[in-house]
C-alpha cells in the first residue's frame, strides 16, 4: 500500500510565510512527478507545482516568484516553500505523485488527504 501524508498548514497573515511538506511511502519503486494542487471552496482543483525526478519544475503563473517546490528523492519527499502569502492563496494544498509501486509497471496517480492553508488579510 502506498499512502501520501501531508503536513504544514496553518494559519498566517498576508505576507507571510508557510512550508508544506509531503511524505510518499509503501512499497515504492520510483517516484516520476510529484506536486502540490488547490483546491478553494466552490472551485476546481488547480495545478500549483510539479518537480520531475530530474528536478524539472513548472508553477502556475499565479504563485511564480512567491513559491518553490523542492524534493528529496532519497525520502521520496517533496516540499513547496510559500512566500510572500495572499488572501487568494487559502485553499487546502493536496500533494500529488506519480508512483510506481513494487509489482507493478507503470505509475499510479496517488493524491494525499490535503492540508489547509489560510491566508489572512
Amino acid at each position: 500500500q502506498v499512502q501520501l501524508v501531508e503536513s504544514g498548514g496553518g494559519l498566517v497573515r498576508a505576507g507571510g510565510s508557510l512550508r508544506l511538506s509531503c511524505a510518499a511511502s509503501g512499497s515504492i519503486v520510483s517516484i516520476a512527478v510529484m506536486g502540490w494542487y488547490r483546491q478553494a471552496p466552490g472551485k476546481q482543483r488547480d495545478l500549483v507545482a510539479t518537480i520531475t525526478s530530474g528536478g524539472t519544475t513548472t508553477y502556475a503563473d499565479s504563485v511564480k516568484g512567491r513559491f518553490t517546490i523542492s524534493r528529496d528523492g532519497a525520502k521520496n519527499t517533496v516540499h513547496l516553500q510559500m512566500n510572500s502569502l495572499q488572501p487568494g492563496d487559502t485553499a487546502v494544498y493536496y500533494c500529488n505523485a506519480d508512483i510506481v509501486r513494487s509489482g507493478s509497471y507503470r505509475p499510479y496517480d496517488y493524491w494525499g488527504q490535503g492540508t489547509q492553508v489560510t491566508v489572512s488579510s
